[in-house]
């Protein structure tokens, strides 16, 4: 059976249409608010983890 996940749409999405929404379960998905209907990308909590550090780190040095 299909696991049933609650999504969460980010928190700096604002109005803004640029927006994403997660689910977190036995693994993360990711998907478009906007299209919503092409699916989700789907990773394990320790790629997540990974995006997450790298996106930081990213944001780091563009400061």
């Amino acid at each position: 059976m299909a696991e049933l996940v609650s999504w969460r749409k980010s928190s700096y999405s604002g109005s803004n249409s640029n927006c994403v929404e997660v689910a977190f379960g036995e693994t993360v998905a990711v998907r478009d608010t906007k299209a919503r209907r092409d699916g989700a990308l789907a990773l394990t909590p320790g790629a997540w983890s990974v995006f997450l550090a790298v996106l930081a780190a990213s944001q780091a040095q563009s400061q």
